[in-house]
């Protein structure tokens, strides 16, 4: 029997330059925060090593002081951490695994599973390795590093480490890397391999009880599913149980929201306002429905007072449905006259007119709503 943390796609010295430009920073620093979490769970949980299925870098070349700050934060991990180059940062030529950067400043207890196959690691435990060695193998590379395998001795613990989509999963199942759970699978069954950890999905993901994706330890995209976590595996030649522990910190998210009234657009700022760690959050707002002009100005109002506090704040224009519709209360009270009275008549009527000048004419009321109701 034996405890270890499994976790993947690291993926430290990602640039994230949707955030706001003083966020990137921030978030840069959170994803290495996490790798020190991860220790601390490790030591938390009396675990034996750290597995780290695939694209610990976001890439291969990278500035010399991410690679530096990430070493200091794995010195801080006090158990053995084993690394496994993924499709983001393969053992191919120019590999940062084998650079003198490296090599020089890796501490002694983090290792690189840079061959396909077994790995004694521990008392009793093997990790078998499924390592890229270029970003386009030509095959299955789990399968490749398991067919050979003969069961395990008896009393060896096995431990998979591999990196790609399960074709369960893959809605591009002509990817020559798609992992094939089938043959995945059978390994389990007969006892070359105990448990199966991969890597490249972000969302924490069982896919059957003895194949896991751990997902990212800090959260990549608005649309991954429970991202954030490592897993703790309690494995045996008999026995297995896998822990969800959460290590992240910040929020992605896509929030949907129908606003046709003020009142809809006062409790979305409310919510917005009430939001609890807006620095480490970044929100992409889906919106639908169909408001009045002054009520589509006291939105853009809300969400220009609020955008500096988050990390980011911004409409999804992909899936924004969002009809602005002017009526005669929007300018009544600004008492316009001559030209500016007859471009409001002439640019509603654009604006009611459902053309691709429609969004342009919207923009262009509630431009000239602000500036002359400034003005007064």
């Amino acid at each position: 029997m034996v405890r270890f943390v499994a976790t993947a796609d690291w993926q430290l010295g990602m640039a994230a330059r949707y955030l706001q430009p003083e966020a990137q920073a921030r978030y840069g620093q959170a994803r290495l925060d996490a790798v020190r979490r991860i220790g601390e769970v490790a030591a938390a949980h009396d675990a034996a090593f750290v597995v780290v299925g695939g694209d610990v870098f976001e890439s291969n070349q990278l500035d010399r002081q991410v690679v530096v700050r990430a070493f200091e934060a794995l010195a801080d991990v006090p158990v053995p951490v084993h690394l496994l180059p993924g499709n983001h940062d393969p053992l191919d030529a120019a590999s940062l695994y084998t650079s003198t950067l490296f090599t020089r400043h890796r501490p002694d207890h983090v290792h690189v599973l840079d061959t396909a196959g077994v790995h004694p690691v521990h008392d009793g435990v093997e990790l078998v390795a499924a390592p890229w060695f270029g970003k386009r193998p030509l095959g299955d590379l789990v399968a490749q590093a398991v067919a050979p395998l003969p069961p395990a001795p008896d009393g060896v613990v096995r431990v998979l480490v591999g990196h790609g989509q399960v074709d369960v999963l893959d809605p591009d199942g002509s990817r020559p890397t798609t992992v094939a759970l089938a043959d995945l699978t059978a390994a389990l069954d007969d006892g070359r391999l105990h448990v199966a950890v991969l890597g490249d999905r972000h969302s924490t993901t069982q896919v059957e009880p003895r194949v896991w994706y751990p997902g990212t330890p800090e959260v990549t995209a608005r649309r991954e599913t429970d991202p954030g976590n490592v897993l703790v595996v309690d494995v045996g030649p008999d026995h297995l149980e896998v822990e969800t522990v959460a290590v992240g910190r910040w929020t992605f998210d896509d929030p949907e929201h129908r606003l046709d009234t003020a009142d809809d657009v006062s409790a979305l700022l409310a919510e917005l306002r009430g939001r609890r760690a807006k620095e480490r959050t970044a929100l992409w707002l889906r919106l639908s429905g169909t408001l009045a002009l002054r009520d589509k100005i006291a939105l853009d109002a809300g969400l220009d007072e609020l955008a500096p506090a988050f990390a980011r704040l911004d409409l999804w224009h992909r899936h924004l449905d969002l009809a602005v519709v002017p009526d005669d209360h929007d300018f009544a009270d600004l008492a316009l006259t001559g030209f500016a009275a007859d471009a409001v008549l002439e640019l509603r009527d654009v604006a009611a007119s459902g053309t691709e000048a429609s969004a342009a004419a919207q923009d262009a009321l509630g431009l000239l709503h602000r500036l002359v109701g400034a003005g007064r």
